[in-house]
């Protein structure tokens, strides 16, 4: 019997979780980047301008679909340092109408044009303004908030904001992390984090991947997506998609379906030079395409020792596609 992992049933609307607009410290402002976004095939971008949760409700159309966001920073130092960590995750509203920003200080932490905005921000005026520290403790107290509060929140770039295993392993209440983000790159940093994404699962983190653009330039756009695959453009139905895990990370590749039968992991994707089985433990296996065949199918044995296992593939010209990582204990219930 085949157990999907990706629905069998719905499409694949491409997002991007992650960007910046003139309300930040982004170069496009929110119509520009949904004209940039919507001319190239993207359905869905979660605007997540820094430390102010401002809707865009007027961008959304039967084709292009905004998200209710923002990114919180929690600095070593504050003001930032050069070469302090950082610890920055995207906190994106489950519901339409969820607009009321958590954790919020109105005077600090605001950074580029953001202190222009903060009279338009929705926060408990009840609420005393809320000073970060950068411990695990605030961290997880952050995050675990946005989780009780209705977001979904992603910890991001750990290679541009310096932190490393005994920093990111502390943190317990991320849906996802960042395997991949293009702004960083195009800065020169080797933001391809599916190391550390192992890391993550190997110390008990249930928790999906995403690649994202995190905009601020036009030359970061379109350089990592999210393939989320849902009943239709609606934000309920997107944010769903989300929480269920139901979408893939990429740069370019494309994954058609993905199950599992028989104890057999399979695979369906875009013609690929590479396609690479991780597990939970020391096993592996990459299959390489011959001469100038591409690979469009794979399969691979799961075995209950696994722990959990997961896909990546890769194209000609080097960009790969990241399958989240499947539980064994889940796949075989």
């Amino acid at each position: 019997m085949k157990k999907y992992l990706l629905p069998q049933t719905g499409q694949f609307f491409k997002a991007n979780l992650h960007c910046h607009t003139t309300i930040s410290d982004g170069k496009m402002t929110p119509e520009e980047i949904k004209a940039e976004y919507a001319s190239s095939g993207y359905s869905v971008v979660a605007f997540t301008d820094h430390d102010v949760l401002i809707p865009h409700p007027e961008l959304a159309d039967e084709k292009f679909l905004p998200l209710n966001a923002y990114e919180m920073e929690i600095n070593e130092h504050y003001p930032r340092k050069l070469g302090s960590k950082t610890c920055h995750m995207c906190l994106i509203a489950l519901e339409p109408d969820n607009v009321k920003q958590i954790c919020f200080h109105r005077s600090k932490y605001l950074p580029g044009n953001t202190a222009n905005y903060v009279s338009q921000v929705k926060h408990d005026e009840n609420e005393p303004d809320y000073e970060r520290e950068y411990t695990g403790e605030c961290i997880n107290n952050i995050m675990k908030k946005a989780r009780d509060n209705g977001f979904f929140v992603t910890y991001n770039h750990p290679t541009w904001s310096r932190e490393g295993h005994n920093d990111y392993n502390k943190y317990n209440f991320m849906h996802a992390m960042e395997v991949f983000n293009s702004e960083c790159e195009v800065l020169g940093y080797f933001e391809y984090n599916e190391k550390d994404y192992d890391d993550m699962l190997a110390n008990g983190k249930r928790i999906y991947c995403v690649a994202t653009d995190d905009t601020h330039s036009k030359e970061a756009c379109f350089g990592g997506f999210t393939m989320i695959k849902a009943e239709k453009l609606e934000y309920k139905a997107i944010t769903d998609a989300m929480i269920a895990g139901n979408f893939y990370a990429s740069q370019g590749p494309e994954i058609h379906s993905l199950w599992i039968e028989d104890g057999r992991l399979h695979i369906e994707c875009s013609g690929v030079k590479s396609i690479r089985f991780n597990t939970g433990v020391r096993r592996a296996k990459k299959i390489e395409a011959c001469d100038s065949m591409l690979l469009n199918i794979a399969e691979f044995e799961v075995k209950p020792e696994d722990i959990y296992v997961r896909v990546t593939i890769t194209d000609v010209t080097g960009k790969h596609a990241y399958t989240n990582a499947y539980f064994v204990d889940d796949l075989f219930e």
